[in-house]
């Protein structure tokens, strides 16, 4: 373990992996937005990996995780990763709503269009989310994580 003043590469190597993997599902997600609206399966298909991905995500923060770490180091921080997990299903059932919508086989090129923009409220609000999972986690380790926030 590293010391109380050191960053535990081991974590923060394991949060920047599951943030990359984060940002790779949006980019699929998006991608698929970007076609006809007869690929709602495929749209469907890549945010059902999102939601599981951030269901982990998120459980893993509940946990302890990063977060905690951050707090046993600066407790000052626990107001700001009470508000950061407080998200957590804010953020999923706004996902559910999106993958409800996507469950009708035919969606009309109107409804496919507010499924897309939809989709891009939604993946602002998350990155605003992951901005203010890393300042926590920043602040917690005294280390910036080189995440362009």
């Amino acid at each position: 373990m590293a010391a109380i003043d050191r960053t535990d590469p081991v974590i923060m190597g394991h949060l920047l992996a599951q943030h990359r993997e984060l940002h790779d599902l949006l980019v699929e997600a998006r991608g698929a937005f970007e076609s006809p609206p007869r690929e709602a399966e495929l749209a469907r298909g890549r945010l059902e990996r999102l939601r599981e991905h951030l269901a982990r995500h998120f459980a893993q923060e509940e946990e302890g995780g990063f977060l905690e770490e951050s707090l046993v180091r600066m407790p000052r921080l626990a107001a700001a990763a009470r508000d950061v997990v407080a998200e957590h299903p804010v953020l999923l059932a706004d996902l559910d709503r999106l993958l409800e919508r996507l469950a009708a086989r035919d969606i009309e090129s109107d409804s496919w269009r507010q499924a897309g923009h939809d989709f891009e409220a939604f993946a602002s609000r998350l990155l605003a989310h992951e901005r203010n999972e890393n300042a926590v986690v920043q602040d917690g380790y005294n280390e910036d994580l080189g995440l362009g926030d």
